[in-house]
């Protein structure tokens, strides 16, 4: 027999559910059926699928931004929840027929209010950006002005960004790194000053050092903005304890479900002990305007099964093994940055204190574009990223970004990265620049680090044999 525990409504003794259950249950009949349709009906689209599986399965996947989603957490989103359409909130829908999505999303809420000590959560934003945007929506005046990280020092599309809706609805202004890398707090001071933003933004997606969550409130406080943390990136050090919390710093928190923390596509909001504090303009409270940020000013419907498989993450992530998982995470990218370094590869702000690991290849013959394409060649995947002072445009960039998710995931620990690094090498040293950014892999070495690549991944597979 195997025991289904809710940790945050039910004892061990409530819910019970024998495995001949689990596999007769209406929501696995489901799925079989439609399983053998597809496979049936669209056999084309079926083996697409099954080939991503096998190619995830044999592929050395260094990506900052994602995170392997356990099989419940893919059941869960696969759920018959998703023929619900639910304008709305638990209690206040605006359609019928409701009230098996009202439970998931109100476990859905505790469950990321328990695992990120917060107040207040909303989950049905569809991503991390999704969720800036409602609540920049919510605090900042149409031209009103935000104060973020400049994108090639690593900030974010949406915060801020010309290229974003954020640089064209708002007047953004950008802070950059110090010499050694590091933000320049005295620059973001000075800026708030002569700029006085409605909203501060701490955070982006390649910044490889901790944030220092206190000194931006400080900075927030001393011009009356509000501090909106971004931890799409580093959620699961967040929740582990392996990097500062800013739930109760930060006036608002943001973070998709997806880079760090094993779950679906989606976002989240969150709120710490001023959920209930006045709200912009002194009407209603902070959480509130978050509520009527995301429905009805900037989202419709919510995806339900999408926030059943974030409850399920929800409670994988508060689990002991999510959090040795996370460590290992951080002492991987350590290894593999050190590792790189000692290899002659110069690394932005040289080193790291996260998952993340940015090579600068500026000096180098090849482009992160050419980069990027010559180690997917092999197995191995990572992505080009701009660098500080790029002169290179963002399709081609000067950098390439990596990260330990997914290595930590597999079970890959401090030695495993120093071979890592030793086969990223091995490409990048006998890759011989083509024109337009191309690049000429030496067949031989292409060979050998295949093999190696997939050696490794069957030394630490993804997901165990009696999961698939």
């Amino acid at each position: 027999m195997t025991e289904l525990r809710d940790p945050i409504h039910s004892s061990p003794e409530d819910v019970r559910v024998t495995d001949d259950e689990h596999t007769s249950s209406s929501q696995a009949r489901l799925v079989r059926a439609g399983l053998r349709s597809l496979w049936r009906e669209d056999a084309a689209l079926a083996a697409m699928l099954d080939d991503d599986v096998d190619y995830q399965r044999d592929t050395l996947a260094l990506i900052a931004s994602a995170s392997v989603a356990h099989p419940s957490v893919l059941a869960a989103g696969a759920a018959a929840l998703a023929n619900v359409t639910a304008e709305g909130y638990p209690g206040a829908r605006y359609h019928s027929g409701t009230q098996q999505f009202d439970a998931v999303e109100t476990l859905a809420v505790a469950r990321a209010k328990l695992l990120f000590g917060s107040q207040y959560a909303n989950v049905q934003p569809h991503s991390c950006s999704s969720a800036n945007l409602a609540v920049l929506a919510a605090l900042v005046p149409s031209q009103g002005t935000l104060l973020g990280l400049d994108l090639d020092s690593g900030g974010h599309l949406t915060h801020g960004s010309s290229a974003s809706v954020t640089g064209e609805h708002y007047r953004a202004v950008h802070y950059g790194l110090d010499r050694a890398g590091r933000i320049d707090f005295g620059q973001v001071a000075e800026l708030a000053q002569a700029h006085r933003p409605q909203v501060l933004i701490a955070g982006g997606s390649a910044y490889p050092r901790t944030l220092d969550f206190e000194r931006f409130r400080a900075i927030a406080d001393s011009v009356g903005a509000y501090l909106l943390a971004d931890i799409s990136h580093i959620a699961g050090l967040v929740v582990a304890g392996e990097h500062p919390s800013p739930i109760d710093l930060a006036h608002v928190t943001t973070t998709s479900t997806y880079k760090q923390l094993g779950g679906p596509r989606g976002g989240l909001i969150l709120i710490g002990k001023e959920a209930s504090a006045p709200g912009p303009s002194g009407r209603g409270t902070l959480a509130g305007a978050m509520q009527r940020a995301v429905f009805p000013r900037v989202q419709g419907t919510p995806n339900p099964s999408s926030i059943a498989a974030k409850a399920r993450a929800f409670d994988l992530a508060a689990q002991p093994d999510f959090a040795r998982t996370v460590k290992l995470i951080r002492q991987d990218a350590h290894a593999l940055a050190t590792a790189l370094a000692q290899l002659g590869y110069p690394l932005v702000t040289g080193g790291t204190d996260t998952h993340m690991v940015l090579i600068d290849l500026s000096e180098h013959q090849l482009t992160g574009v050419a980069a990027e394409r010559a180690l997917e060649s092999c197995g191995i995947l990572v992505n080009r990223n701009r660098i500080p002072a790029d002169t290179k445009p963002p399709l081609v960039t000067s950098g390439l970004r990596l990260g330990t998710n997914i290595a930590a995931q597999r079970g890959m620990g401090p030695e495993a990265m120093a071979k890592c690094a030793q086969l990223i090498d091995a490409v990048l040293s006998t890759t011989v620049a083509d024109s337009d950014n191309g690049y000429l892999v030496d067949a031989r070495t292409a060979s050998a680090v295949s093999t190696e690549v997939k050696h490794l991944c069957a030394r630490y597979p993804l997901y165990e044999e009696s999961d698939r």
